[in-house]
């Protein structure tokens, strides 16, 4: 059996996420996603998709990028 990082869980299903150079153990992927996805630069909810990213930040969506002074965010192509 392993132990959670996020919330200490000792559990034997765990699984490990590789990220860079860090590596962490979890009991669930919502323990995995709430110590691993980005915040979004503006609002700070958690980022689950691509988002979308500048030189300055990340951002959960274009409203949040244009509200942070990325103009050229756009929801359509």
């Amino acid at each position: 059996m392993a132990i959670c990082d996020m919330c200490g869980n000792d559990y034997d299903k765990t699984f490990t996420v590789i990220r860079g150079e860090d590596t962490r153990t979890f009991d669930s992927f919502e323990c995995a996603i709430n110590m691993m996805a980005p915040h979004c630069s503006h609002c700070g909810c958690l980022i689950l998709g691509h988002g979308v990213e500048n030189g300055t930040g990340m951002y959960c969506c274009a409203h949040c990028a244009r509200e942070s002074g990325f103009d050229q965010a756009t929801d359509r192509a």
